[in-house]
This record gives C-alpha cells, sequence and structure tokens, in this order.
C-alpha cells in the first residue's frame, strides 16, 4: 500500500494533495446529488477538471471510507484506491495498492 495523497476534511469537503512520482497536484473531493443507486457519492477535481467520481462505502469492521477511481491521460488504466481517516477527524489519506494478478 502507498500513500498517494492526504486530505483535510472541511465539511462535506475533503481538500489535499494527490502526489505520485509522475502526479503533484492540489484535488478536493466534492459532494455530488446522487443520480441513481450506483452513481458516485462525490466528484473529485485537480486544477479545475474532473480527475474521478467516489462512493461512499464501510468496512467489515464498521469503519467508513471512500472507494475512489482516478483517470487522467496519465494513467495507463485507471487508478483505484481509498480515502481512509487517519489520526484526528479531519485528516484523511488517499491509499493506492497495486492490483494483485488473478491466476
Amino acid at each position: 500500500m502507498k500513500t498517494i495523497g492526504v486530505f483535510t476534511k472541511e465539511g462535506n469537503h475533503f481538500n489535499g494533495q494527490i502526489r505520485t512520482l509522475t502526479v503533484n497536484i492540489l484535488a478536493s473531493f466534492e459532494p455530488l446529488a446522487k443520480k441513481g443507486e450506483k452513481g458516485p457519492d462525490y466528484r473529485v477535481i485537480a486544477e479545475g477538471s474532473d480527475l474521478g467520481a467516489a462512493w461512499r462505502k464501510t468496512s467489515q469492521e464498521g469503519n467508513e471510507y471512500l472507494s475512489v477511481s482516478l483517470d487522467d491521460p496519465s494513467f495507463l488504466p485507471p487508478i483505484n484506491c481509498r480515502l481512509v481517516k487517519t489520526g484526528t477527524e479531519v485528516t484523511h489519506s488517499l491509499i493506492w495498492e497495486r492490483p494483485r494478478k488473478q491466476d
């Protein structure tokens, strides 16, 4: 697992920075009005453009997190990651894990 971003919760929004070897941008998670049961709960905005979407989820332990899909022309496939609460009530980490190969 790798932390690729740190975000602060401000009301219903999350603001922070996504940082990888090729990406270093300010981003925000903005709440959306759901358009159907499977629609995203948040859109991810970076530098005025849509970078992805996020859905509210609950872990088996009962912890809430956001399941995030990021897509950009600089990524080969879209990146799937999680925004999870870390430390204080307002600090969240964006965590990416390389998909496992399926035999």
